[in-house]
């Protein structure tokens, strides 16, 4: 089914207005348009078994605050993602375009003095359950069953609150790995944790630190085989990707720098190190300068896909998990791959 170019579909999970957009909420009717601001930066040959050498980037809909955290749900057929400041989770469907899924989405008090309010990184849980990482109210939680509350997955540690949760993964056994940076703390309150940190919180229910030494943690994703779990730092002094060698109880066995992007924040590229997946061969796709920098499992850079936005996040997703989902910013944008993703 066609629509016209502007959607505001009719079902939601939570019956809302989208007045409080910052622009008309947009979404393209298929055949989808080429985004008019996306190239394809090759560097290696390598990139295209990834990446077709005639591909487009589709532009599919615009509109949004700063749009986050996409997950693909198999059981939907559909794509949820975030809008941080607008304390959202959209829906993306095929053929059906875009609705509101759930408001609030990270906040569900009545007094915030900040501006990221929302749930940012959105992931599935090893039953099928959105698991989100909520600035507002602090914590990872769940959708429950009624589609509209949550449950509390973890908000504390140590028995302080968490600042703002960014980011998660789950692995294969329902280990949680997430991060914990303040950007989402409002500014009437105090950091409670004096560090900023990466924690796995085990099916045990122990809940551990993975790095303490970062300043801006950010996106989180495993390796393959998930013996590597790899973050994004966003500091502006620490623009990297970090590879933390993991031990078989969950424990650090070693760290190192999987990929530096100090050459690339000095060339003028905008945006940082935010979110990150891998692909089934172990290529690491990272949103950060210029857009999403595609990189070999040894840390080669192979080539971007350069949105023309700083662009915060990005899945996998499609029955085949071959397409490639982009929050860039105001847009969301996919691409076709030639390689499936890995995990969710």
């Amino acid at each position: 089914m066609k629509l016209p170019p502007v959607v505001l579909a009719s079902f939601t999970t939570a019956a809302v207005m989208l007045t409080a957009a910052p622009a008309p909420i947009t979404s393209s009717a298929a055949p989808y348009p080429k985004d008019a601001k996306a190239t394809i930066e090759r560097l290696d040959p390598a990139l295209d078994a990834l990446l077709a050498a005639d591909v487009v980037i589709e532009h599919l809909a615009s509109g949004f605050n700063w749009s986050e955290g996409p997950i693909w749900v198999p059981a939907q057929g559909a794509l949820l993602f975030s809008d941080v400041p607008e304390n959202r989770v959209y829906r993306w469907k095929d053929g059906e375009g875009i609705s509101v899924f759930l408001e609030p989405s990270g906040f569900t008090g009545t007094q915030y003095n900040g501006r990221e309010r929302g749930s940012n990184g959105l992931t599935l849980d090893p039953a099928g359950r959105l698991t989100l990482c909520q600035h507002g109210d602090r914590r990872v939680a769940r959708l429950a069953a009624d589609g509209k509350s949550f449950e509390t997955v973890v908000d504390r540690f140590e028995g302080s609150r968490f600042s703002s949760p960014n980011d998660l993964c789950f692995d294969r056994a329902g280990n949680l790995f997430f991060t914990d940076p303040p950007y989402g703390l409002p500014g009437d309150l105090k950091q409670e944790i004096p560090f900023q940190g990466v924690f796995r919180l085990g099916t045990d229910g122990q809940l551990t630190v993975i790095a303490r030494e970062l300043h801006r943690p950010n996106g989180v994703a495993l390796s393959v085989d998930e013996k590597t779990v790899y973050v994004a730092s966003s500091e502006g002094q620490e623009p990297w990707i970090k590879a933390y060698a993991l031990n078989a109880d969950g424990t650090v066995a070693s760290s190192r720098i999987f990929f530096d992007g100090s050459a690339l924040m000095k060339q003028g590229r905008r945006g940082a190190f935010d979110g990150l997946k891998v692909d089934e061969h172990g290529n690491v796709w990272t949103t950060g300068p210029g857009g999403v920098l595609i990189l070999s499992p040894e840390g080669k850079h192979l080539g971007s896909i350069l949105t023309g936005r700083a662009t915060a996040n990005c899945a996998f997703g499609d029955a085949d998990h071959m397409t490639f989902y982009m929050t860039a910013d105001e847009a969301l944008l996919r691409v076709r791959t030639k390689v499936k993703g890995a995990g969710r």
